[in-house]
């Protein structure tokens, strides 16, 4: 007999990036382990969803019920009297954060919409859910973060309905999150943010996070949060997404990041370090191939290295043609950014990379999460943000095609459906016994 969960997600196709992935697959999967997802999202056309990728939705089978609400986004308001390149979103990857615009919009983002600019979908979706609850009986509800708002409808489906369990999803920190002092909060906004924090870790049943680091910043919010009811369950790849007989561009050696990436990333050196070895080694046809919304920035550190000639800029793509573009490099780079907490950091390409097959350059904290996992999947390695000769070395290996060592059967336990798996025993730790247990 199946399970009911609800599972509440802001960002569900036709959104695209990579916040969708992780709630997605798991519902893709949760059948397979006696669960029967019944989603919950926001209405598409009511939506302020940073991009798009209708392409996703074949991952949504016949069986799975969405429910869709309304929502008041003031990001939509803004973009209509901005323009919608001009609002920033998660990371200010797109922004010119000098402006004095920027300053503007980053100001009312971080006092007037607390704790993020979707806690206007917080009123419809906690109507929709009583109802769901009410009518079908439903004991479980799943919430996916961020936007951390959404984690607000877990409070009050608490307070309404005290012996339902709530696992709260959590992707990535809040209040410690590597672009947070750039929203210019307030002292009493960011109070009353850390206040939603810690009511949320202390009245969740369950918690979900992606890092061991996340882990403990979390734990040590408050003393009433009891680290055993936090699970690490990282982001994953899943092996359905990947075309077999995809292999790199013949007469040429690319490098290909793929995502977003901020100003606090701090690419300069390994930008550095590529013109020095093209220049080296011209009969190698070294490419740099930047696969997603690219900041001004950017641009402007690639112009002043001389590398300008040698990249290629592709823009936001769909899901499956990032996934292509990670097979077709020779060389995958991962860049954590050069934040406090960043040896916590686990981005969902880390994962997706992996299931690539691809060697992975990683410039970052060199015993960090991300650090580990690479050396356990022997996918590649990370080199530390100055590390001109180990991050020289790396790619001139590559380019004397150099194997690594993949360890398959640890990367085959970074699958969507094996996290899917490990997800659906922790639900059901919930159901079998009086008192929450934790595996």
């Amino acid at each position: 007999m199946s399970i009911k969960v609800l599972v509440i997600t802001y960002y569900w196709p036709p959104s695209g990036g990579a916040g969708v992935q992780r709630a997605l697959k798991f519902v893709r999967y949760f059948p397979e382990f006696g669960i029967e997802p019944i989603v919950l999202t926001v209405r598409p056309d009511k939506a302020s969803y940073p991009v798009t990728d209708p392409t996703l939705e074949k991952d949504i089978t016949s069986a799975v019920r969405v429910i869709t609400t309304d929502s008041f986004e003031p990001l939509n308001i803004l973009s209509s009297l901005m323009g919608r390149k001009n609002v920033p979103y998660g990371g200010f990857a797109n922004a010119n954060k000098e402006s004095k615009t920027q300053k503007i919009l980053r100001w009312i983002r971080g006092n007037l919409f607390i704790p993020d600019a979707r806690v206007g979908w917080v009123k419809y979706a906690c109507k929709e859910a009583i109802r769901l609850i009410e009518n079908e009986n439903i004991q479980h509800v799943f919430i996916s973060s961020p936007p951390h708002s959404s984690q607000l409808i877990g409070l009050k489906l608490k307070q309404r309905f005290p012996s339902i369990k709530w696992i709260a999803d959590m992707r990535d920190p809040w209040t410690d999150i590597y672009y947070y002092k750039d929203l210019l909060h307030t002292s009493l906004a960011a109070r009353k943010d850390a206040a939603y924090e810690r009511s949320v870790l202390e009245s969740a049943d369950t918690i979900l996070v992606v890092s061991e680091a996340i882990k403990r910043q979390f734990s040590q919010k408050s003393e009433k949060i009891k680290s055993e009811k936090i699970h690490v369950i990282p982001n994953g790849y899943d092996e359905a997404d990947f075309q077999t007989g995809v292999t790199p561009d013949a007469g040429s050696f690319t490098i290909a990041y793929v995502g977003t990436m901020a100003d606090s990333y701090r690419p300069e050196v390994f930008f550095d370090v590529l013109i020095a070895l093209i220049r080296k080694y011209p009969d190698k046809h070294i490419r740099f191939r930047f696969v997603g919304n690219a900041p001004w920035t950017l641009k402007k550190q690639t112009e002043n290295s001389g590398l300008e000639p040698y990249c290629e800029w592709q823009g936001h793509v769909t899901h499956d043609e990032a996934i292509r573009q990670m097979q077709s490099a020779n060389l995958l780079l991962l860049i954590i950014p050069d934040t406090p907490g960043a040896e916590g950091i686990l981005t969902g390409k880390l994962f997706e990379y992996i299931g690539a097959g691809r060697p992975i350059l990683g410039i970052g904290p060199v015993e960090g999460d991300a650090a580990k996992i690479l050396r356990a999947c022997g996918a590649g390695e990370m080199f530390g943000r100055e590390d001109v000769k180990g991050i020289t070395d790396f790619i001139n290996q590559r380019l004397e095609k150099y194997d690594l060592q993949f360890q398959n059967g640890t990367i085959r336990s970074y699958t969507r459906e094996k996290l899917a798996e490990k997800v659906s025993c922790i639900i059901k730790k919930t159901i079998f016994f009086k008192e929450n247990l934790y595996i």
